[in-house]
């Protein structure tokens, strides 16, 4: 006791070093209180020492008579309990000083550090020291049972807890309160309530044990990891980036920014919690600008994925509210990615989402949600400030920034040429334009030169991160013709070619030189190819997505058009919502029977066709890609479209001369044809398409290989024959001996 005596004197005026001191003096503090309670448990045991019977199977008549006529156990106040009581009092002002000392001098402690962030009350503090001992050293259980006089009662109890801090009957009253449900230490679930093993169905509350929740034990122990139970859904981000660095759009950033200031220049009592829904596509920024705010105020971001936390089966209520309290702990802000997946229209969903929300108004005073699509909570956040700010596609400029940054990381030597054709091509977030440049790389070092990136590599991955959704709704199409293929008349392909440098010369028209601030919509290239089939449109739109290396899209108009009522619209708004991140072009064969004619209006179907037609004019117009639209049939095309259409391209019938080239260009340099090919008589006496010419090279192909192995005029007579019977083109036996007669004369 003596050298406790000195131990006080010795650190009256000092602040404590670090945190494990200052636990040690609590403990310290809990071993006073233990010693206290022993000597007036032995008292007690002493006086009634003589009521005790001589087996414990059953309660004394005397014992029942005293619980019934309240009468209590006479304490004597001996020496010895006088002076633990003394040191107590003595220890309890020293630590109080020495922690007061410590805050002032910026030491951290985690005790008032947790009774800062809860509202704990310092005997609410007392009662996780009694918990945290046991599980710091084993000596704790041993004393812990034989005050409840019971070996197996190790962990302490409500009773035991209550006797060891309350001096009154009055004290040990009033502290009840701090034992139920709603109390801080077990609604934030510092604390764990046990029922007593021995009678799990009929314990009280008194008998129920307690336990320190792990991770507020670890905290305690200045172990700040995250806690383990949501380690697969959360993690913990230090802002690395400035705001002003974060690529991203300046206008938003500016306005989020002056946002934030204002708000928490309020005074505390007038401050509300903000909730921020910011929302746009992947890779955007989101998080980077919530992490830009985070540095200006110099808080970490818990940032937790609700799509992950869904899908797992544990109870996502009580994960929530672990991640939030785990947010309290750090004093972090939270951000809860892909927040999206709380608005689904299901009844389950709506309930969690009101249950999240509630847990939202409970902690933490700054929090970001994340999704792809505006929303409105329409009053849901009845307590809280809300506001949602939408974040775009960077412009071409911060998309030049994002690919220098990410070529720079890997050392790759792209030309700033080269950098803009890629920024002004590809719509891309500063997110897939990492992924992009990482794909590249991978293809870069499966070369046997090394891992020097091609801008053939760039442009492959680009198009790899374009949304590869559009393909569950259109075919995609190989583009692998160039302009060598196509056999147009000199014109048309000067055309053709004029819609390509719209397309690559979109930013510097609309961007640079302003364009775009003139016009509202109808920034998109919309393009109308008409002709008879095999005329070539098809191929005249691979040609100018393999020239502007972008992905084509063919629309399978069969799975877009429905029969019910409002259904074709849904198809067409997937198809446009999804190409606008593909970068993809969109092209509708056989258009006429979707952008068709406008009829009078005789009944209910009429009204809504033209709802339909409607509904597309002002999709095309907002879309700022590409589309190519084409028909046998241009009569057939509603002429509101006509006029919505930057380019008419009439793809006609081919001439001798014309189909000359394309019966040349079908054959490839390397199959094997028989020497004297009379290629100016098929053109002369074959008056078809290039479609039909090509159905008619492949069948002669195939006539050779099973024939010999080389490709005569007898072959290609041959397959023309089948194309003339398979067309119901007219084709007699006349007209084949005679053509088989010229071959031969040849």
């Amino acid at each position: 006791m003596k050298a406790f005596k000195n131990n006080i004197k010795e650190n009256k005026v000092r602040c404590y070093k670090d945190n494990n001191e200052h636990l040690s003096d609590e403990l310290r503090k809990l071993d006073l209180l233990l010693r206290l309670r022993v000597l007036i448990f032995r008292q007690k045991l002493t006086a009634l020492q003589e009521d005790l019977p001589v087996t414990s199977m059953y309660i004394s008549h005397a014992e029942a008579d005293r619980l019934l006529h309240h009468e209590k156990v006479i304490i004597e106040e001996t020496v010895e309990i006088k002076e633990i009581r003394r040191h107590l009092s003595d220890l309890h002002s020293e630590i109080g000083t020495r922690v007061n000392n410590s805050l002032v001098n910026g030491v951290y402690l985690a005790l008032p550090n947790l009774a800062h962030i809860f509202g704990l009350s310092p005997f609410e503090i007392e009662v996780i020291m009694v918990c945290i001992a046991s599980e710091l050293y084993r000596k704790y259980d041993k004393i812990y049972a034989y005050l409840q006089d019971d070996i197996a009662r190790k962990k302490p109890s409500i009773d035991l807890i209550l006797d060891l801090l309350c001096n009154s009957e009055n004290e040990r009253r009033e502290a009840r309160t701090y034992f139920h449900d709603k109390a801080p230490l077990f609604y934030a679930g510092l604390l764990q309530m046990i029922d007593d093993p021995q009678s799990p169905s009929g314990s009280t509350d008194l008998a129920r044990f307690l336990k320190i929740d792990p991770r507020i034990f670890n905290f305690i122990l200045s172990n700040n990891d995250i806690d383990g139970r949501i380690i697969n859904i959360a993690k913990l981000l230090s802002p690395t980036i400035p705001m002003e660095n974060v690529i991203a759009d300046e206008v938003v950033k500016q306005r989020f920014s002056n946002f934030i200031r204002r708000k928490i220049s309020l005074s505390r009592s007038a401050r509300k919690k903000l909730i921020i829904y910011l929302y746009g596509p992947y890779g955007v920024g989101k998080r980077d600008i919530a992490l830009g705010i985070c540095g200006q105020l110099n808080s970490l971001l818990l940032y937790i994925d609700i799509e992950m936390l869904l899908s797992t089966d544990r109870d996502a209520e009580k994960m929530i509210r672990v991640a939030f309290r785990e947010s309290a702990l750090q004093k972090a802000s939270v951000y809860l990615d892909n927040f999206d997946a709380m608005l689904k229209d299901d009844a389950g969903i709506r309930i969690l989402l009101k249950t999240f929300i509630k847990i939202m108004a409970e902690y933490n005073w700054l929090i970001f949600l994340s999704g792809e699509k505006n929303w409105s909570p329409n009053g849901l956040f009845e307590y809280s400030v809300f506001h949602s700010f939408n974040v775009p596609v960077p412009d071409v400029p911060l998309r030049k920034i994002a690919w220098e940054k990410e070529l720079e990381k890997i050392n790759g030597k792209v030309s700033a040429e080269s950098i803009s054709l890629l920024s002004s091509r590809f719509r891309f977030t500063p997110g897939q334009i990492r992924d992009a440049v990482a794909f590249a790389e991978n293809l870069g070092s499966m070369k046997d030169d090394g891992q020097q990136i091609t801008m053939a590599d760039l442009f492959i991955a680009s198009r790899y991160q374009s949304n590869q959704k559009l393909g569950e709704l259109a075919v995609k199409s190989e583009a692998q013709y160039s302009w060598d293929d196509l056999v147009l008349p000199d014109e048309k392909v000067k055309q053709l070619k004029e819609m390509s440098s719209q397309v690559r010369n979109h930013y510097r028209v609309f961007g640079e030189w302003g364009f775009d601030r003139k016009l509202s919509y109808g920034k998109g290239l919309s393009v109308l190819f008409s002709g008879a089939p095999g005329t070539g449109k098809t191929m005249a739109a691979q040609v100018i997505a393999n020239e502007l290396q972008l992905d084509i899209y063919k629309i399978d108009l069969s799975g877009v058009v429905s029969k019910y009522i409002g259904e074709t619209e849904k198809n067409l708004a997937k198809i446009f919502e999804e190409a606008e991140t593909s970068n993809a072009i969109l092209f509708f064969d056989e258009a006429d029977a979707l952008f068709g004619k406008r009829t009078e209006v005789s009944d209910a179907h009429d009204r809504y066709a033209n709802i339909e037609t409607s509904y597309l004019l002002q999709r095309m117009e907002e879309y700022e890609g590409v589309v190519i639209l084409a028909t046998n049939l241009r009569e057939n095309i509603d002429d509101a479209f006509t006029r919505r259409i930057r380019f008419i391209v009439e793809f006609p019938f081919p001439d001798e001369k014309s189909r000359l080239r394309i019966w040349k260009n079908h054959f490839p340099k390397q199959a094997p044809m028989q020497e004297g090919i009379d290629y100016e008589f098929l053109s002369k006496q074959f008056q078809i398409a290039g479609g039909c010419i090509r159905n008619i090279v492949i069948n002669s192909a195939f006539l050779a290989a099973e024939d010999g192995g080389i490709i005569s005029m007898e072959h290609i007579l041959a397959g023309t024959k089948r194309e003339f019977e398979k067309i119901g083109k007219l084709w007699s036996e006349i007209d084949y001996i005679n053509n088989i007669k010229h071959v031969r004369r040849i």
